[in-house]
């Protein structure tokens, strides 16, 4: 009786500590893929603060620096595309956008690793900042085991992480909401003018541990001494920005109805526009040109909130659709 108890404690324990999304491609995974129409605007400018390779012997040097030197900072500008840019342990790199990020339902923007694989993953913290000044970290979890080091090629299952960077292989984005930091007076979620990225030093050493949101050690593989070490920073996709100024009347006009909606969905627009629903992961689920007589079927799509871009004369104006 004893023996089957303890091993329901057991599996148990495991069931609650597999609380996150698989992998990317997998069923329930929140990766979103780098050409998805999801993403309507990139980082376009980048401040980088190299790591050392091995911040457990800060005088090891690889291809003679101290320091990373894989990639450019450049790397992390714009569309992924498995172009990096290493940060090197404990390495930042703070990326500007043209507009501000804004914080609408679902992800609002993600970040880009290069992990060759679905388990070797190399982590780092997000922080934003509406001033540039005060920034804010995602709440962020670990349940991998602190027991034993992930060696510098180990694994790690991406369903033990949640809001840290790099779960995701790469050309599979990491997404983050807003609305899972806390509110702030020094916060303007509908203004994020900067993000940072933070890589996280993998080590279970108390000496160079980084710690989750509830205090646990984030073990991921270490050490990783070389050119490329620490996470590897290959772009962050925005999927929800600041909306088009009031004062332009062409885009202030257009709107959609009714929201919520069951079976048909209307443009309120005087002109002719090219209409895309999303689901939240990105997957485009209806696209069409219509007018203001044409209604739109959306029976087929499943309950739950839809992202409607709406396009006129080279703009895009985007909507949340809730289907009942």
């Amino acid at each position: 009786m004893i023996k089957v108890i303890f091993l329901f404690l057991c599996s148990s324990f495991v069931l609650q500590a597999q609380n996150y999304a698989p992998a990317a491609g997998q069923p329930g995974s929140t990766a979103i893929a780098a050409d998805s129409d999801v993403f309507i605007a990139w980082a376009t400018s980048i401040e980088l603060q190299r790591g050392y390779v091995n911040i457990s012997n800060p005088s090891q040097e690889y291809e003679g620096s101290n320091y990373a030197t894989y990639g450019v900072a450049e790397d992390a500008l714009g569309i992924a595309t498995n172009n990096v840019v290493s940060l090197g342990d404990a390495g930042e790199a703070i990326l500007t956008f043209e507009t501000p990020i804004a914080n609408e339902d679902g992800f609002d923007f993600a970040v880009f690793e290069n992990s060759f694989s679905d388990t070797f993953l190399e982590l780092a913290f997000v922080e934003v900042s509406s001033d540039g000044v005060n920034y804010f970290r995602f709440p962020s979890h670990s349940e991998t085991q602190t027991e034993t080091q992930v060696g510098g090629f180990g694994s790690v299952d991406p369903t033990y992480l949640n809001n840290l960077a790099g779960k995701y292989r790469g050309l599979f984005g990491t997404p983050f909401d807003l609305s899972d930091i806390e509110d702030d007076v020094l916060l303007n979620k509908n203004n994020i003018t900067h993000v940072k990225i933070i890589d996280v030093v993998g080590s279970i050493d108390p000496a160079y541990a980084r710690y989750d949101s509830f205090g646990n050690a984030i073990n991921d593989p270490f050490s990783t001494p070389f050119y490329s070490s620490g996470f590897d920073l290959d772009g962050i996709g925005v999927i929800n920005q600041q909306s088009l100024s009031i004062n332009d009347e062409e885009y202030s006009a257009i709107s959609i109805y009714p929201n919520p909606a069951s079976n048909e969905l209307h443009i309120n627009s005087t002109e002719k526009v090219d209409v895309s629903i999303y689901d939240i992961l990105g997957k485009m689920m209806i696209s069409k040109e219509v007018n203001s007589n044409n209604a739109i079927q959306i029976s087929e799509l499943k309950s739950g909130i839809y992202l409607v871009r709406i396009a006129l004369n080279g703009k895009v104006s985007q909507h949340r659709l809730i289907k009942n």
